[in-house]
């Protein structure tokens, strides 16, 4: 585990995303096969209808057997798609199997932007992250675009909300022992790893 408090979040966030491109095509098979392991009966998965990933880049585990179990159950799923503008924000779109993506203008893959098929975020029930590190008290660390904590503001403002649950998916070599977590930052319910959970939820 790292210790973080010797490191900026620039520095810790390069330190990370190094570790998790560092690990082999194997390597990342093996974890995402552990983290729908670990995900794919659990009840939070099991009973969520409407429910959001994320495709993977730069390294981050891969939730992509997750979005397939998902729809051979009939749930609604959702990627996250960048607004033209303004240029901060993000919606979740519905995405069905065999849509045509296309790289948004950070390379990632996203569905056409198709504003009927979006839904906002307190009308989802579960929303599985992508970071950069996280620690076992709902910590996260992201890219630093603030996307996620922007579209998830509002449950800062409205107290008593539990929807939707946010898990954020990580490989284990993603773990810091503590984050120092600013005043807009979205604290996660849990993390799951190719390892295990952590957090209340697991």
């Amino acid at each position: 585990m790292i210790a973080s408090e010797s490191l900026s979040r620039a520095e810790l966030r390069r330190l990370l995303r190094r570790r998790r491109r560092s690990l082999s095509r194997l390597e990342q098979r093996q974890a995402a096969r552990a983290l729908y392991r670990r995900l794919a009966q659990h009840a939070l998965f099991r009973r969520a209808r409407h429910i959001a990933m994320y495709l993977p880049n730069d390294g981050e585990i891969d939730p992509r057997l997750l979005l397939e179990e998902a729809r051979r159950r009939g749930k609604a799923t959702y990627l996250p798609v960048l607004n033209p503008w303004p240029r901060t924000r993000m919606a979740f779109q519905r995405v069905r199997a065999g849509e045509r993506l296309r790289g948004n203008r950070f390379g990632i893959a996203e569905p056409t932007r198709v504003p009927k098929r979006q839904r906002k975020p307190w009308a989802l029930d579960l929303i599985l992250l992508p970071l950069v590190g996280f620690d076992e008290n709902g910590g996260r660390l992201g890219m630093g675009g603030g996307f996620y904590d922007r579209s998830l503001a509002f449950l800062q403002r409205r107290k008593g909300i539990h929807k939707p649950r946010l898990i954020g998916l990580a490989h284990d070599c993603q773990k810091v022992d503590r984050l120092a977590q600013a005043s807009w930052d979205i604290p996660l319910q849990a993390c799951v790893t190719d390892s295990g959970w952590y957090g209340a939820t697991g």
